[in-house]
């Protein structure tokens, strides 16, 4: 116990340009980098009424595995209805700074160091327990954690463990607190401890589609952009059958691959994804997988339905197209818009994928873009989503499209649709991000916006990138370019004489009033 406390009396350099600040959602886990960073909104609520820890009022079912909260938060709306408490610990413990919101409070706290937090957290039980809260000591970890890491079942014993190897912070089991109430930490134990509701999950109203000719899905899903999931077209896969942890750690050996901020061996992460108790667990999401591990990229192949890829005409610089997935439950993408306007495939090895779509024109419940789309604010954690925001969705006026892809299975996302995706049980999935003559001029156009420094992902030349895909373009398929655009633009016309047809009378010269 005494070499805990000299640890904590013991400062160490951090390295705060790669820190995940705790108002944004670490940017990885989401699929397509060009939702840049997705920022979080503000101070959350529970409802009222919401009483009890074991989530049973509201139709919240907890796991098997879930533990009580750690140090006794709860939510409050208890205080409110409890007849014993008569104040709320959170207050009188911050003292002065009780004034602000437990998010700012967060904030503020992880700008200190581990140590700092270690002292401060002895300072009063309302310290204590914003002190252990969990992100800022992932925080601390993935700042310092330029090797990977090893995860030893929280996030404080992590960061302990890596300074101080012997010290035994995992098996304490901290102090419960009495009468502390905040929504904003007791969601964030709930969102990492409850089960999907049955009602999240039982809509499933996309089309599906089994053997179908490449010439159906381009004339019905790819050219109208709309959503498909395709059955039995990966059945082939030498991944479906081999890729167990036990064969992918054997054939990845010592390569690290992108996890959160940091890389990390799969067997390190693997070990962290078994343990992961926690609101948004990091996703691993690679795009220089088959670099690294060749063999992994022949274990599968493209799927016949997307192999018109005009982007592979850049060679070595291409954006980056295509990445291997894989997390524990609760781990996945909040909303975002895929890269440069392409179009994508999500092909499920293992596991089980809940998707949820909006199309482009159409923003989600609960989620804001900025008016140039460089930025997305939305919830926390994809939980806290469907706690706050799916009813509505569910509800509204323009419903989602939504499914649960199953290994085998292979969604295909057209370009500009918001979709969200989960992991109801641990899994392994492929992506691959394409440009058909489908979608060719749609992604030239987004290349030459004004801010297409900002926008454009995938590649160090962003502003380059349209000279250059447009060029090559020209040279490997001479007149595409000339072909497409005339098409379009009859297309436009067609549409616009159509509409006139339905509000005007062509014998009569009046208007039918007839929409």
């Amino acid at each position: 116990m005494l070499s805990c406390r000299r640890l904590l009396s013991k400062s160490h350099k951090r390295n705060t340009k790669s820190k995940s600040r705790l108002t944004t959602p670490t940017p990885t886990p989401t699929p397509k980098p060009n939702n840049p960073h997705p920022t979080r909104q503000h101070q959350r609520r529970l409802p009222v009424g919401f009483l009890d820890e074991d989530a049973g009022g509201h139709g919240f079912s907890l796991k098997s595995t879930a533990p009580s909260h750690t140090h006794g938060v709860q939510p409050l709306g208890n205080l409110y209805f409890s007849s014993s408490a008569s104040h709320n610990s959170r207050d009188s413990g911050l003292g002065s700074l009780n004034i602000l919101t437990d998010e700012l409070v967060l904030d503020v706290l992880g700008l200190l160091e581990g140590p700092h937090l270690g002292v401060l957290s002895t300072v009063s039980r309302a310290f204590y327990v914003f002190c252990s809260h969990e992100q800022l000591w992932r925080n601390l970890v993935l700042d310092a954690a330029k090797d990977g890491f090893l995860y030893t079942g929280s996030w404080k014993s992590t960061y302990v463990s890596a300074y101080k190897p012997g010290c035994d912070v995992a098996s304490s089991k901290g102090l419960v607190i009495r009468d502390f109430y905040s929504d904003y930490l007791f969601q964030s134990w709930l969102c990492a401890n409850m089960e999907m509701k049955a009602k999240w999950l039982e809509r499933d109203n996309i089309q599906r589609r089994k053997c179908i000719s490449v010439e159906e899905f381009i004339s019905k899903f790819e050219e109208p952009n709309k959503p498909v999931l395709l059955e039995g077209c990966i059945d082939a896969w030498a991944a479906l059958k081999k890729w167990d942890k036990r064969y992918l750690v054997d054939v990845c050996r010592d390569a690290k691959f992108a996890v959160g901020p940091v890389e990390t061996k799969l067997g390190d992460y693997f070990r962290y994804s078994e343990q992961a108790r926690e609101e948004r667990p990091l996703y691993l999401f690679d795009p220089k997988f088959a670099e690294k591990v060749p063999q992994l990229s022949k274990d599968y192949e493209v799927p016949s339905y997307f192999r018109e890829d005009l982007f592979s005409i850049l060679g070595t610089e291409r954006p980056d197209y295509r990445w291997i997935i894989m997390g524990p439950a609760g781990s996945g993408s909040s909303f975002h818009v895929d890269p440069n306007s392409t179009s994508a495939w999500n092909a499920v090895i293992k596991g089980a994928k809940k998707w949820v779509l909006f199309p482009p024109d159409f923003v989600p419940p609960g989620v804001h873009p900025s008016p140039d789309g460089a930025e997305v604010a939305c919830p926390v954690s994809i939980l806290e989503w469907f706690m706050n925001f799916y009813d509505a969705a569910r509800e509204g006026k323009r419903k989602p499209i939504e499914c649960v892809c199953k290994a085998g299975e292979v969604i295909f996302v057209p370009n500009g649709w918001w979709h969200l995706v989960i992991n109801l049980e641990e899994s392994i999935a492929i992506t691959q991000n394409y440009v058909s003559r489908s979608n060719l001029l749609n992604v030239l156009d987004f290349l030459k916006r004004p801010n297409a420094s900002t926008l454009v992902s995938g590649t160090k030349d962003r502003v380059n990138l349209h000279d250059k895909f447009k060029n090559a373009m020209e040279t490997s398929f001479p007149g595409m370019i000339e072909e497409l655009s005339a098409k379009a633009e009859e297309k436009v016309a067609q549409q616009k004489s159509s509409f006139w047809d339905t509000v005007t009378d062509s014998k009569a010269g009046a208007f039918r009033f007839s929409f």
